[in-house]
């Protein structure tokens, strides 16, 4: 009780203002010992960086203060005396100033870190935005296998037939997807409403079509034709066997065969003639885009050496062969693929507009107002290579006539011959009808030159028997210039 009672006198004889320092010591303390142990959160590498310039700013501070105070200390003491109490009071003060000064950088560093830390990507502005910007449709490709149908592509894509049918009446014009053989590339262009937006088809590098969509019912139609570059290469070769598998042997592919057989097929029996050791050159013509052999060729020289005699062939400039005398090896083809002289009901016009929907319309071909059963006669000698039922173009057949020449002819009611027959010019090859889609009994006929329809009334198709007298001396030079190169190789 005592100790108590003395206790409390000496607490009351303790004078007031050391009371309060004491307890803003003893807060002083607190900080100093609570602070370091709180944990402080991971910092980014801004920020961290912040705090360590920080620190060595208050160090510098702390420094210069400590600095300060020891001079101020010195002067104070050299100048006059002061008393123990009143340098303890200013020595309190200041160090409460400089923890004042501490709190007030650590908060300023936290509400960095708060805003680095809270910081957002950035998002574009609603009005940079196009509402009514639509998603790019998706692409598809196809490669085409051995049993594919146009039919089951689509179904696999999960594309309406309606769409198909749509594309099939834009193709009536061109036909080309009747062309279709495995390796040919198919794209498809779908939107998120799985319509079909465009089509393209991919032969080679040198030609494709495609077809693009108009409106919810029609398609329109590109054939795009690149020439490319060409190069000419000399092929030599023996007859070993036949002629056939001796040209196989040198390179020729089954079509180039066929072309040279179909050229010299009134001079020469293929199937007899020829004897081992007869020789055949040809100079090949390969087109390539971009430096890539697109697969497209044409023979432009073919020289054959049947046991004592020599056969020979030069594709002149207007797409016609002639031996080396300047002589066609091909007759004149017939301007119109009919017995009689049938009224014209439409002609060709590939600029023709639709008469509802006016846009671009292209008319291939010619259209002969014949009556039903009416005898179509092929317009020059070639080879069948299409026999075909279109639900639009109705049947047709396609000639190749060697070189650079094709005829068409459809909605036909009965065909007279079959696929891979060769046929000569003005021999009956079907009869007319009216299938497919059409407004009456016609013969619808088109005439190709490398690929492109041209009037079969008007162009410049092979109807001489043999080279102009005016160009007599730039064929021998064309001559003369393959057959070095035949010799050379």
């Amino acid at each position: 009780m005592l100790l108590k009672q003395k206790a409390h006198t000496s607490y009351r004889r303790f004078p007031k203002r050391h009371r309060k320092l004491s307890i803003v010591l003893v807060a002083i303390v607190a900080i100093a010992i609570i602070w370091p142990l709180s944990e402080p959160e991971p910092e980014s590498s801004s920020v961290l960086a912040q705090r360590q310039s920080l620190a060595l700013g208050q160090k510098n501070i702390h420094e210069q203060q400590d600095n300060r105070h020891t001079t101020t200390a010195a002067n104070q003491t050299k100048a006059e005396p002061i008393s123990p109490l009143a340098a303890r009071r200013k020595q309190n003060n200041q160090q409460q100033q400089d923890s004042e000064s501490i709190v007030q950088q650590e908060l300023a560093v936290s509400q960095e870190r708060l805003k680095t830390d809270s910081a957002e990507p950035s998002v574009p502005s609603l009005e940079t935005i196009p509402l009514n910007q639509a998603p790019s449709p998706r692409t598809e490709v196809y490669t085409i296998a051995k049993g594919d149908t146009l039919s089951t592509i689509f179904e696999q894509f999960d594309i309406g037939q309606s769409a198909m049918y749509q594309v099939l009446e834009a193709d009536v014009s061109l036909l080309a997807l009747d062309t279709l053989k495995p390796g040919d590339l198919l794209k498809f262009w779908i939107d998120e409403h799985q319509q079909l937006q465009k089509l393209e088809i991919r032969f080679n590098p040198a030609h494709q079509v495609l077809y693009s969509r108009v409106d919810d019912k029609e398609f329109t139609y590109e054939d795009i034709i690149i020439d490319g570059d060409w190069a000419q290469f000399p092929i030599k070769g023996i007859i070993e066997g036949s002629f056939s598998v001796s040209a196989d042997r040198a390179g020729l592919t089954r079509g180039e065969v066929a072309q040279v057989a179909g050229l010299f097929k009134d001079k020469i029996n293929f199937n007899r003639d020829f004897r081992v050791g007869d020789t055949f050159e040809i100079v090949r013509n390969r087109q390539f885009i971009n430096g890539v052999p697109s697969g497209q060729s044409e023979l432009s020289a073919i020289r054959l050496g049947n046991q004592k005699r020599e056969l020979s062939a030069y594709l002149y400039q207007d797409g016609n062969y002639y031996d080396v005398k300047g002589d066609s090896l091909a007759r004149a083809f017939l301007r119109r693929p009919l017995t009689q002289n049938y009224r014209v009901s439409s002609s060709f016009n590939p600029n023709r507009k639709h008469p509802v929907t006016g846009r671009i319309r292209p008319h291939n071909g010619v259209d002969f107002a014949t009556p039903r059963g009416t005898k179509v006669l092929a317009a020059g000698d070639g080879v069948v290579t299409r026999i075909e039922n279109h639900p639009y173009a109705g049947k047709y057949i396609v000639i190749e006539h060697g070189g650079q020449y094709r005829t068409r002819y459809l909605h036909l009611n009965k065909f007279k011959v079959s696929k891979g027959q060769a046929v000569s010019r003005g021999q009956t090859i079907a009869l007319s009808g009216n299938t497919g889609r059409s407004t009456g009994p016609h013969l619808h006929y088109e005439f190709h030159i490398n690929g492109r329809p041209v009037n079969p009334l008007t162009a410049k198709i092979p109807v001489a028997a043999a080279i102009d007298s005016s160009e007599r001396d730039k064929f021998q030079a064309l001559v003369k210039e393959l057959n070095q190169m035949m010799e050379a190789g």
